[in-house]
């Protein structure tokens, strides 16, 4: 297989990439065939995929200028991916243009990319690192050098949640980050989950079983279970939701009924 100009050296090549997937359904050209076949599968047995994605986006950037509008201007997106266009820099430094910004990915195309884009951008930068690890990303030169813990951040945990098994804890990566950060702090997340939502648990799980070839297994949720992400955190209006009805800037029943899958929300720490 060619490896393209933009490819680090030492991925594998032969294993679908949960970051270069998303990049697909997003219409971005940063993943390989192997992603695409995955994708394509993905999308035949959930085909609103791509229009879910552009819902999490839609949503991170809402939540985003949110945050902005609380007096947050630095920013910790974890498990950012490969970057599109409205990035949280973006929209962040657009709403305050000394907003700080730090991304962390443990996709090597993630971090490459990332990199190229964010050349010249003194207040953005990204880590290579893993969500499984809290400490690793606390400590990167990253974090310490463009932002201040001691000040409310606004974290982001956007569709990645879900790419952790039980056996890793994430509720308990989540609380060590949260303890990490001042008062004031928001968590933004968004997981997959098939309750409450137009999607089957059928197709949720035959969607679990693909994944299960890909660099990460993607876990459908309760809402419950996403519910205890914020604990420690109060969540702001409307709670926990659908997607659209975060706060939505045009009326959410002129959208897709696919978009109402899964779970939105942000939550204060007191």
């Amino acid at each position: 297989m060619e490896r393209p100009s933009w490819a680090p050296q030492g991925i594998d090549l032969s294993v679908p990439s949960v970051s270069r997937i998303y990049d697909y359904y997003l219409g971005g050209s940063h993943n390989f065939e192997v992603d695409r076949e995955a994708a394509r599968k993905a999308i035949e047995i959930m085909p609103g995929l791509p229009k879910i994605m552009q819902a999490n986006r839609a949503f991170m950037r809402r939540a985003v200028r949110y945050a902005v509008d609380s007096g947050i201007t630095q920013f910790l997106d974890i498990g950012s991916g490969i970057p599109t266009f409205g990035n949280v820099h973006e929209v962040a430094q657009t709403a305050s243009p000394g907003a700080r910004v730090v991304y962390v990915d443990n996709d090597p195309v993630a971090v490459a990319h990332s990199r190229a884009v964010l050349e010249g951008n003194a207040h953005a930068g990204i880590a290579a690192a893993d969500l499984r690890k809290p400490r690793s990303i606390l400590e990167s030169p990253q974090v310490s050098q463009l932002l201040d813990l001691d000040r409310p951040v606004g974290l982001l945990l956007i569709a990645v949640l879900h790419f952790m098994v039980e056996e890793e804890d994430p509720w308990g990566a989540v609380a060590e980050l949260r303890d990490a950060l001042a008062p004031g702090s928001v968590l933004v997340l968004t997981h997959a989950s098939t309750e409450g939502g137009p999607t089957s648990s059928d197709q949720g799980d035959r969607v679990e079983e693909l994944y299960r070839k890909a660099s990460a297994p993607l876990i459908m949720r309760s809402r419950a279970g996403i519910e205890r992400f914020f604990d420690g955190f109060e969540l702001v209006d409307p709670g926990l939701a659908a997607m659209p009805n975060w706060r939505p800037d045009s009326p959410p029943e002129h959208e897709d009924p696919v978009v109402f899958t899964g779970f939105a929300g942000v939550g204060r720490k007191a």
